[in-house]
């Protein structure tokens, strides 16, 4: 099978498999045929959740996580420049509001 010019060569069926155990083989399968962005971003928002729960002292890392789920957002509501900016500040925010409770001190930018 060749590839025509501009489109890319689908990878081989199973080329993951054996470094897959069953569940992830499963877990692999159910992923390929989801389409959007919206459970990434859901997982990531969780993800970040328990972070500064679990690790508030990784304010650096939360902060990283924060920029991920703005960048997925904006790719999955195609934003504009002045749209990022608000969600940036919101998520500044609830990151202020989550993490000094949690008795983090941290500069948020």
């Amino acid at each position: 099978m060749g590839t025509r010019k501009g489109k890319e060569k689908p990878a081989k069926p199973g080329f993951y498999l054996p470094a897959l155990d069953e569940t992830q083989r499963l877990m692999l399968e159910d992923a390929a045929g989801m389409q959007g962005l919206d459970e990434e971003i859901a997982v990531l928002r969780l993800k970040l959740l328990d972070l500064l729960r679990d690790q508030p002292e990784k304010c650096e890392l939360a902060l990283k996580v924060a920029t991920a789920i703005a960048a997925l957002v904006k790719t999955r509501y195609s934003i504009n420049k002045e749209q990022k900016k608000s969600l940036r500040e919101a998520i500044s925010k609830v990151l202020t509001e989550l993490a000094v409770p949690l008795g983090v001190k941290a500069i948020l930018k």
